[in-house]
């Protein structure tokens, strides 16, 4: 495992809708977190995983209708919590919910949650994250068997048990995601979260789950659908984030094909959360 990351920082002219764009096509990559900002975005990928030629295939970057300038940088282990001290904003959801780093004050809020990271933005894009945060808040969990898939940093996971649910699982495919999600869980006193690493393949038929959360993206959504549908309980709960409006119809025919029913959408800044339900 690289214990470095390259740090692209992009100033987009217009930024909101080419920020959009461009993080769209970075994540099709081996690019896997992204900060947001008023000017543009930064990117981050794994040293083993970058070339120089990362960003030839980036159709954006040739499109006249914007302006896109960019530096490139690499980031040590050691300065990692520098790097996301200089973007990461605190994360308040409905006044119930704040996610915050050690360096933020603590509030009144119903769900106090404190990550670190390690060598990830483990809490993902913020408004999918808000999204999923959202639908939490809104599910009862009391005592229900969790899974949280993709879990980054736990935040999802996190809430889950301060919400009552228990037991749970959080997977991760990346080992820096893996241990980070343990130090967090213990950071926040939670007795009932296993973690895990790997991916949909630990979801062998054995397991099963009264709701699964999995905030990652579009195609691996899609991939593993199946096995999510295999271990949800009936009348479980499946929370899905990690993809766009335009991304909604095969989302849900995915869904829909293997027996599970539409519930709720939540939407921000086009990116999309949808709740389904098994019956």
């Amino acid at each position: 495992m690289s214990n470095s990351y390259i740090g692209y920082h992009f100033i987009i002219e217009p930024a909101a809708l080419g920020s959009e764009i461009l993080l769209a096509e970075l994540g099709e990559t081996a690019f896997e977190s992204f900060v947001e900002n008023e000017n543009g975005l930064s990117a981050y990928i794994q040293k083993e995983f970058w070339n120089e030629n990362i960003l030839d295939d980036i159709y954006i970057l040739k499109n006249e209708e914007f302006t896109i300038n960019y530096t490139f940088e690499e980031i040590d282990q050691v300065n990692w919590n520098e790097e996301w001290e200089k973007n990461f904003e605190p994360i308040e959801v409905d006044n119930k919910c704040y996610v915050r780093a050690p360096f933020h004050e603590k509030t009144n809020t119903e769900f106090d949650i404190v990550i670190e990271p390690k060598m990830s933005f483990g809490t993902g894009h913020h408004e999918t994250t808000h999204m999923m945060i959202q639908h939490l808040l809104e599910t009862d969990v009391t005592n229900k068997k969790t899974l949280d898939m993709g879990c980054g940093t736990a935040i999802l996971a996190i809430l889950a048990e301060m919400k009552g649910a228990n037991p749970i699982d959080a997977i991760d495919i990346d080992n820096w995601c893996y241990q980070n999600s343990v130090e967090n869980a213990e950071r926040n006193n939670c007795k009932h979260i296993s973690v895990y690493e790997g991916d949909a393949s630990l979801l062998t038929s054995d397991k099963k789950y009264d709701i699964i959360i999995a905030n990652i993206n579009r195609n691996i959504l899609l991939n593993d659908m199946q096995q999510y549908a295999n271990c949800l309980n009936q009348d479980g709960i499946l929370l899905l984030s990690g993809f766009y409006t335009e991304d909604i119809p095969v989302i849900n025919e995915s869904c829909t094909e293997k027996g599970l029913t539409y519930i709720k959408k939540f939407e921000r800044n086009n990116w999309v959360s949808l709740k389904y339900k098994k019956q």
